[in-house]
């Protein structure tokens, strides 16, 4: 039964003509026969990795505030004059790319993978995501929901296709239209204006209107759980978290606020909200490759499962800097959707494990993150529905 599966995939992949990326359409050959249960992976995953350290994560916070507070103090140093800019923006960059670490921590404490002291861990999660201008419940509850759909295309919840023919209830419509713009435009404009859109403008777009989201929660917005958006995201005491979570975002609007009356708009600018587009850039570019490329499908029915999502993830190669700045959350990610609890200090064993235990599952694409990146900006417009099944693939423009 595999092989006949596995054969009618490879057909259909061929008669989809399907874009293959650094993947080689592995992702296309797998089915719901090839997936392990909870029990499969907990047997080969060592036990030690389900377990967070408390003193471990603290240390590992205090790297990334050591990291930071040193670019910070080389920031100081930069004049602000109008002729120093470009040596502002490389700060941003440089700032922006370290201060992502503390995102990273945030992201593990909403998934309890900080601590088993709930309280500390949400506190700091909540410290960490605020000063991020981040609603850390509001976003808790809405990365539980992307984890739970993973490349779900009804009910997931970050970077969901636009389908050809899609219905407008559990499909996103519009596939046709973006083609249409794709070819008119051409790959290299169409690719440019996708980066543009997704880096600067996809995370306040998804914070604000809930942008690439799947079409079950309707228009959503993570900081009013309550009309004119719609509610389906924050369900019995989750509205009241969202509330709870804009305490933290006003307070640190606040600070912002005192500090421009005293340092002026342009220190505040070039010190926090230069570096801050850049840790957003780095957010989306990572949850973008995590779950996209042109040969990984999106799925719904009986087709999907919580496992068969998880394994659809991309590990990919960031190298040993960025690595050791964000925690080694792009090179481990398979198994962070995987097994949400598993600390990041653990992650690589983990990964090991299950790498080992499920090659032909396992997705880690070793094109280059520039390489890939372009590659989906370019190629990864709208899915198609396969027939006589629920998975969807992106067509090849």
């Amino acid at each position: 039964m595999k092989i006949l599966n596995n054969s009618l995939s490879s057909l259909s992949s061929q008669t989809n003509n399907i874009l293959y990326s650094g993947l080689k359409g592995k992702a296309l050959e797998v089915t719901m026969d090839d997936i392990p249960s909870k029990l499969d992976i907990e047997k080969v995953v060592p036990k030690i990795c389900f377990t967070p350290d408390t003193r471990k994560s603290i240390g590992y916070l205090l790297q990334s505030l050591i990291i930071q507070i040193a670019v910070v103090y080389v920031g100081l140093l930069i004049p602000l004059q109008a002729n120093f800019i470009p040596l502002w923006i490389i700060y941003a960059l440089i700032s922006g790319t370290t201060a992502m670490g503390f995102w990273v921590i945030a992201h593990e404490c909403g998934h309890g993978a900080f601590s088993k002291n709930k309280n500390l861990q949400a506190i700091i999660g909540y410290v960490l995501h605020s000063f991020l201008l981040v609603p850390y419940f509001s976003w808790q509850r809405s990365h539980a929901i992307h984890h739970r759909f993973t490349n779900h295309v009804s009910e997931g919840e970050t970077h969901v296709p636009l389908v050809i023919g899609g219905n407008g209830k559990t499909e996103l419509p519009g596939g046709e239209k973006d083609l249409a713009i794709s070819k008119k435009l051409g790959k290299k404009k169409y690719g440019v204006m996708q980066l543009i859109l997704h880096l600067f403008f996809g995370w306040p777009a998804y914070l604000l209107a809930g942008k690439t989201g799947g079409p079950s929660y309707g228009t959503t917005n993570h900081f009013w759980p309550r009309a004119p958006f719609s509610n389906k995201l924050w369900p019995s005491i989750w509205a009241k978290k969202v509330w709870l979570s804009d305490f933290g975002i006003l307070f640190v609007l606040f600070l912002l606020i005192e500090s421009i009356k005293i340092y002026g708009y342009a220190s505040i600018i070039a010190m926090y909200f230069g570096p801050l587009i850049v840790v957003n850039i780095w957010l989306v570019l990572y949850t973008w490759l995590h779950h996209t490329d042109s040969d990984v499908p999106h799925l719904a029915g009986s087709d999907f499962s919580y496992m068969r999502g998880a394994f659809l993830s991309i590990d990919r190669p960031y190298g040993r800097i960025l690595d050791l700045l964000h925690h080694n959350i792009g090179s481990t990610h398979v198994v962070h959707h995987i097994a949400p609890g598993i600390p990041h200090y653990h992650a690589k064993k983990a990964t090991s494990a299950i790498r080992k235990a499920f090659p032909k599952i396992y997705l880690f694409n070793p094109t280059p993150i520039h390489k890939a990146l372009w590659h989906i900006a370019a190629n990864c417009v709208a899915v198609k529905k396969e027939p006589k099944c629920s998975r969807y693939i992106w067509h090849n423009p």
